[in-house]
């Protein structure tokens, strides 16, 4: 049904005149008349009679009235809904308990007004896709991983470096210590089984371990962040890396540390992405906030991969 239509019937019968229609909706009185008429031959009933005083709804016309006065309230909020500013503003943060969530966390706290839809998205293809596409507004993640160049039509800025912390069980060689240098690391066994083959954080693991010759294991299932730290709370031989921004909770009885790491500190980056077309009010404070919160970028003795992008 023509929404056109059904919004000059309304005019014509809260006016009482196809003329005083015409004007309210600027256009001829030729144009109501077509209008009315196309939508009676949709319907298949007269919704108005001809009177010397003006037009008169017929008792379809009456019975149709309240329906067409809903039809263009839901068209309406339909409008609204996806106006920019006035749906909310939906953010990627690939998983709940990692640094960009706490951004975002951060983020709300200063803004309680605007309305946030999270959403966690694995890899980096799917995320860029549905950044091109609108399906969100903003993704955080660390780019570009070689070979990987972004799209012309997305914009990225770095917003946050993560120093790698170590974590060890209470029986760890290292477990003492109040920090670790790199050169230490060399010879412990790294367990980290959530790293995946072609993902931005395998390709930064694989340029960290060829750097400083460390021994960095992805075997076995991953489990999830609960059962990994079981094992390495019960492993004296296996350590784990850890995002210092990472929120974890473990039971008191694992006694697991988190050890700083030196001498070069390894940082992983973290950069927000976005279509340069988006409209949304909220992405440009939200990368209002982010610029004005951010701290750590590329201070002296930390160490990221070549490839990732400059601030």
């Amino acid at each position: 049904m023509d929404l056109d239509t059904v919004r000059t019937f309304v005019a014509a019968a809260d006016t009482g005149q196809f003329q005083e229609a015409a004007a309210e909706l600027a256009v001829t009185q030729q144009a109501v008349s077509k209008r009315i008429a196309a939508l009676e031959r949709t319907l298949g009933v007269r919704l108005f009679t001809r009177t010397a005083r003006g037009a008169e709804l017929t008792i379809d016309g009456q019975a149709f009235l309240p329906h067409a006065r809903e039809l263009l309230r839901v068209s309406e909020r339909a409008v609204a809904s996806v106006r920019p500013g006035r749906r909310p503003l939906r953010v990627d943060v690939i998983a709940s308990r990692g640094a960009a969530t706490g951004l975002m966390r951060a983020f709300h706290r200063a803004n309680p007004e605007i309305d946030l839809d999270v959403v966690m998205l694995f890899d980096i293809e799917t995320a860029v896709a549905a950044v091109r596409s609108g399906a969100i507004d903003a993704s955080f993640r660390a780019v570009a991983a070689p070979g990987r160049p972004l799209p012309e039509d997305i914009e990225s800025v770095r917003v946050l470096d993560e120093p790698l912390q170590l974590l060890t069980g209470p029986a760890h060689a290292l477990a003492g210590a109040r920090s670790v240098t790199m050169a230490q690391l060399a010879g412990h066994r790294i367990w980290m089984p959530g790293i995946v083959p072609g993902t931005e954080w395998a390709a930064y693991y694989d340029d960290l371990v060829a750097e400083f010759g460390l021994t960095i294991e992805a075997t076995g299932p991953n489990f999830g962040s609960d059962a990994l730290l079981d094992t390495v709370a019960d492993t004296p031989a296996l350590a784990t890396f850890m995002g210092g921004r990472t929120r974890l909770v473990w039971p008191a009885g694992h006694g697991l540390r988190r050890i700083p790491v030196t001498d070069p500190t390894p940082v992983y980056p973290h950069s927000l992405l976005w279509h340069r077309d988006n409209p949304h009010p909220a992405l440009a404070t939200l990368r209002a906030h982010l610029a004005a919160t951010a701290a750590g970028r590329d201070t002296a003795g930390t160490w990221t991969p070549g490839w990732v992008l400059p601030r």
